[in-house]
């Protein structure tokens, strides 16, 4: 059934990590030839008009975009959080779901396979999938920056895993909702509005003090990405704290799922 599994999903797979790499491909190609003297002082001008709190929350008071990896520091891995984010989300969202949508459910039925087993080979391809897709993007953009110029290579390989983390937790709690439901047309849209209230929240974590709590129900404060490029380390509670949520989500949507009324 894995192997399945890993058949249906590589063509999604596939083309999320092909949007992401043709994107970064763009900018390689461009961004040298684009970023002079002239762009840069005009980038810096323009970007001191702007309130500190909101250079703040994109990271670009302490990583200038002059360079390939430091648009990559800041607007690029928003790109890389929010595509990563909204492929886990449809994964968790549809994966299991879409055999009672599509109206396969009676073959697994029929598959001398229980419930629990159809869950763990699913999250077992969706997770391979969504670690297989941070670190393809991952060394295909370690490749674009090595031939862009020198760059921080420590500090860039542990900003290069941060999405796993919050990619999972994104997966496990869409794929625990799902559950409740039986058609994918609801589940992807309030998956997709998962992702992107949570950035928002996270967006908006940065800009004051006041708004600071947020930060802490916001999935991708678990990428801690900001502490990566100050620190050059990633936070073992971080790590421990997106495994256990994860695990936590998992073990809710089979308990759930193995006494479903399936459609």
């Amino acid at each position: 059934m894995f192997k399945r599994e890993m058949k249906i999903n590589l063509k999604s797979f596939m083309i999320w990590t092909s949007i992401l790499m043709l994107l970064f491909l763009v900018v390689y190609l461009v961004y040298p030839s684009i970023m002079n003297s002239d762009s840069v002082q005009s980038i810096n001008a323009m970007l001191e008009m702007f309130p500190k709190e909101m250079i703040k929350a994109f990271n670009m008071d302490i990583s200038s975009i002059d360079t390939a990896y430091g648009w990559l520091k800041t607007e690029g891995f928003v790109f890389v959080l929010l595509l990563t984010g909204i492929y886990s989300a449809i994964l968790g969202s549809t994966i299991l779901l879409k055999e009672e949508n599509d109206k396969t459910i009676e073959y697994l039925n029929s598959v001398p396979v229980t419930r629990k087993k159809i869950v763990f080979h699913k999250v077992a391809c969706a997770i391979f999938y969504i670690v297989l897709m941070v670190l393809s993007v991952g060394i295909f953009n370690f490749i674009g920056l090595t031939l862009s110029g020198d760059f921080d290579k420590t500090g860039y390989l542990l900003l290069s895993v941060t999405p796993i983390f919050s990619s999972i937790v994104i997966f496990s709690l869409c794929l625990f909702l799902s559950t409740f439901f039986h058609k994918t047309k609801k589940t992807i849209g309030i998956s997709l509005g998962i992702v992107f209230m949570s950035y928002f929240l996270n967006i908006v974590s940065e800009m004051s003090e006041s708004t600071e709590f947020l930060k802490y129900i916001s999935i991708f404060t678990l990428a801690d990405i900001r502490n990566v490029m100050i620190e050059n380390f990633i936070n073992p509670f971080m790590i421990v704290l997106s495994i256990g949520i994860t695990i936590l989500f998992i073990t809710l949507t089979i308990f759930h799922y193995d006494r479903k009324e399936l459609v």
